[in-house]
């Protein structure tokens, strides 16, 4: 009881989360954003797959988002529904080719920052299917300019056993939208790890466009490769009970050294967390070591500024 009475003070005091819609190239895009009065820095969140920017601010479940945390805590939250989602879903086949997403992403952002005071500097975290897109905007060359990268439940190769219950259940590597019932816990992880309200929600479900390769394909392909050209530090998380990427020490080790132009890395295995961090009753301390690594980076910009200035 007494938690859920935290929970009902929390939220009574938390800032507002708004829906905002930009244009780019005449077609909208759709973005929860939740902000301090003088944001210290603006987190830029990207969702993954089958699901939109509510993921970041949990239904009912002040104390699991990102947008309200961050909020309290000095920051601007721009949680952007990715091109082909929201209210660009009817749109989604305009952004089939991987540039074209890039290049919208970074128009967008940029507009839904113009409603923001002071033009503060950017922070990437994205989850899943959403670390595409953060890393092919980390590794653009405009990319040099953001304060730092977050990239969570992602990996180079998954579970053996996660595919093949997966394909069992009739879900496939060409096979997209929503997945079929019973697959939750083979995705989400163990249900002990979420709020059973939070399980149970379908809230937070989407389709996914057409255009979404699985997640294994682009990393096959890119992420070697991108990783190469970030230039901005990157923080990896992976939660301690994650079933869909291959996951441990080593594989958090193997992932970071990829990041050979990364001034710096650090890995973080979530304690208590399946895939979807941002989802689980450890949410917040999730919400926070991200939040704790931006405003790190938020403080080398200063001192290298001030340096400059000298």
């Amino acid at each position: 009881m007494p938690g859920r009475l935290q929970a009902a003070t929390d939220a009574a005091t938390a800032p507002s989360v708004h829906t905002k819609t930009v244009r780019v190239d005449g077609f909208p895009l759709s973005a929860r954003v939740c902000s301090a009065p003088s944001p210290r820095a603006v987190i830029f969140a990207l969702h993954g797959g089958g699901t939109t920017s509510l993921y970041f601010d949990c239904p009912g479940r002040p104390e699991f988002s990102l947008l309200r945390t961050g909020a309290q805590l000095g920051y601007a939250v721009v949680a952007m529904d990715r091109p082909g989602y929201g209210i660009s879903a009817p749109c989604a086949e305009r952004y089939r080719d991987p540039q074209r997403r890039l290049d919208t992403t970074y128009a967008a952002m940029e507009r839904f920052l113009d409603q923001l005071p002071g033009r503060p500097a950017v922070f990437v975290a994205a989850h899943s299917a959403g670390c595409e897109l953060a890393m092919r905007m980390a590794a653009d060359p405009r990319g040099r300019r953001l304060l730092g990268l977050e990239i969570a439940g992602t990996g180079l190769r998954h579970q053996a056993d996660t595919i093949r219950a997966l394909e069992a259940a009739g879900v496939t590597r060409q096979r997209y939208g929503r997945r079929p019932a019973g697959t939750r816990e083979t995705l989400w992880g163990p249900a002990e790890l979420y709020a059973e309200d939070v399980w149970n929600t379908p809230y937070i479900a989407s389709d996914s466009p057409a255009y979404e390769s699985p997640a294994r394909t682009w990393v096959e392909r890119d992420f070697a490769r991108l990783a190469a050209e970030v230039h901005i530090p990157v923080q990896f998380s992976l939660g301690d009970h994650e079933r869909v990427w291959e996951s441990g020490p080593a594989a958090l080790t193997e992932i970071t050294g990829l990041f050979t132009a990364a001034p710096r890395t650090r890995t973080n295995e979530q304690a208590g967390s399946g895939h979807n961090l941002s989802l689980g009753l450890a949410a917040r301390s999730y919400h926070l070591r991200v939040l704790a690594f931006a405003e790190e980076c938020v403080v080398e910009q200063e001192h290298r500024e001030k340096g400059e200035a000298a």
